[in-house]
C-alpha cells in the first residue's frame, strides 16, 4: 500500500506531459456534458450548432494538446488555435474554447525561443479568422473582435510576467548560492590559515633551535620530538578540516576501516585544548603563562572555537615577531561571554619564520564580529603587543 505522504512526491516524478494531461481530459469531458453545450467561448455572434464529428475533432484539438503546454508550448498553442478556429467558424461554442487563453498563458510563460515571432504569427492568423467570423455572422462590430484579441493577449502578458518572475527568482537563488559558496570558501581559508600557520611556524622555530643543539643530544632529541608532535597535530587538525569537504561527512558513511567515525571527535576545538596549545608553544621556546578563570558553559555555540583561534593566532604571532619574550594568556569564562587576552612584553626577537600577510588578525576580527563581540590588537608602548577579544557565547553561527 502506497503511503499517502509519498503521493505528492510520486506525482512530481511523473513526466510533465502526464501531469498536464488530466486537466485537458477534464475540459474535454466538460465540453460534451449536455448542460454545458453552447455555453463556451463565443466570438462573432454565430448561432450555436449541435456538436457533430467535426465538433468532436475541434474539442479534441483544443483540450488534449494542453498536455504539451509546458513541454512544447508552441505546438500546443498552434493546435489549440486550430481547434478554436474550427469551433468558432462552425458555431459549436464549446467549453473547450477556454483552452485558448490557457495555451497563450503557457506559451508566454514557458516558450524560450521565437517568442516574438510566435506572437506575430498568431496575431496574423487571428485577422483572417476575425474576417471570416464577421462575414458568416450577423455582422458584429469590429470592436468586439479587437476586445477579444486584447483579452487573450492579456493571457500571454500574464504568462510573460510569470516567466520574468521565475527567471528573477532563479537568479536570486543563484546569487544566494554563490554568496554561500564564497562565504564557505572564506571560512575554510581562514581555518586553513589558522591551522597551517600556527603549526608550521612552531615547527620552523623548533627546527631552527635544533641546529644549535647538536652538542646536547638530550635537548636535541626533545626538540625533534616536539617537531614530530607538532607535525602530527597539524595532520590531525587538517584531517578534521578536510572532513568538512567530504560529501559524506556527518552522514554516517565517513567511517574508517575500524568502524570509528571521524565525526565523533568534534571538529570544534574546545577551550580545554588551550592547555595543549600553550604547551606546544612552550616547546617552541616561548615562555607562556596561562591563566584560565571561571567555568566553561555547557553550551557555548561557536564561542569556544573563536576563543581557541584567537589564542592560536596570537601565540603564532608571538613566535614570529617576539620569539622568546614572556607571553601571557588569560581566558575568562563568563555566563554569557568568553574574554581572551594574549600579550607579550617585547623582550624577544623576530624568529626565522615566514612573514605574515595580515589575514590572520583580519579573519579573527570577522569571526568575533559575526558573534557580536569585540576584537582589538595593539602594540604596547614599552614593546610587544596585546590581543583582546570579547566573544558572546551561545550563538551557533
Amino acid at each position: 500500500m502506497i503511503d499517502r505522504r509519498r503521493v505528492p512526491e510520486l506525482w512530481h516524478r511523473l513526466d510533465v506531459t502526464v501531469r498536464d494531461l488530466p486537466f485537458g481530459v477534464l475540459l474535454l469531458v466538460a465540453s460534451f456534458l449536455p448542460g454545458l453545450r453552447g455555453n463556451g467561448t463565443e466570438v462573432g455572434g454565430l448561432p450555436t450548432q449541435p456538436v457533430d464529428t467535426l465538433g468532436g475533432v475541434a474539442a479534441v484539438l483544443q483540450c488534449l494538446p494542453l498536455a504539451l503546454r509546458r513541454r512544447w508550448p508552441a505546438l500546443c498553442l498552434a493546435l489549440v488555435f486550430l481547434g478554436f478556429a474550427v469551433d468558432q467558424l462552425n458555431g459549436y461554442h464549446l467549453v473547450a474554447g477556454t483552452a485558448l487563453p490557457i495555451a497563450l498563458l503557457s506559451a508566454g510563460s514557458y516558450l524560450e525561443r521565437y517568442r516574438r515571432v510566435t506572437l506575430l504569427v498568431l496575431s496574423a492568423a487571428y485577422v483572417p479568422l476575425a474576417v471570416a467570423l464577421h462575414r458568416r455572422g450577423p455582422g458584429e462590430p469590429p470592436a468586439e473582435f479587437v476586445t477579444f484579441y486584447l483579452a487573450v493577449a492579456l493571457a500571454w502578458g500574464v504568462g510573460a510576467w510569470m516567466r520574468s518572475a521565475r527567471t528573477a527568482e532563479a537568479e536570486r537563488r543563484g546569487r544566494v548560492a554563490e554568496d554561500a559558496r564564497a562565504a564557505e570558501r572564506g571560512r575554510i581559508a581562514r581555518e586553513l590559515h589558522d591551522v597551517v600557520t600556527h603549526h608550521v611556524t612552531a615547527m620552523v622555530v623548533q627546527a631552527e633551535a635544533a641546529r644549535y643543539l647538536t652538542a646536547a643530544p638530550d635537548r636535541l632529541d626533545q626538540t625533534l620530538t616536539a617537531v614530530s608532535d607538532t607535525g602530527r597535530r597539524a595532520i590531525t587538525d587538517l584531517r578534521h578540516l578536510l572532513d568538512l569537504l567530504n560529501p559524506d561527512h556527518g552522514t554516517g558513511h565517513d567511517r574508517g576501516d575500524h568502524g570509528t567515525d571521524h565525526g565523533t571527535e568534534a571538529r570544534t576545538p574546545p577551550v580545554g585544548r588551550l592547555l595543549t596549545l600553550v604547551e606546544q608553544t612552550r616547546r617552541a621556546g616561548q615562555p607562556v603563562e596561562f591563566t584560565e578563570e571561571g567555568t566553561p558553559a555547557a553550551s557555548t555555540g561557536s564561542a569556544d572555537l573563536v576563543a581557541y583561534r584567537v589564542v592560536q593566532e596570537a601565540l603564532t604571532n608571538a613566535l614570529k615577531y617576539d620569539h622568546g619574550s614572556r607571553t601571557s594568556v588569560l581566558v575568562h569564562h563568563g555566563e554569557r561571554e568568553i574574554t581572551v587576552e594574549v600579550g607579550t612584553d617585547g623582550s624577544g626577537s623576530p624568529a626565522a619564520s615566514p612573514g605574515g600577510s595580515g589575514r590572520g588578525l583580519a579573519g579573527l576580527r570577522e569571526r568575533v564580529d559575526v558573534l557580536g563581540g569585540d576584537f582589538d590588537a595593539d602594540r604596547r608602548a614599552g614593546g610587544g603587543f596585546v590581543v583582546r577579544a570579547r566573544i558572546p557565547s551561545g550563538s551557533p553561527s
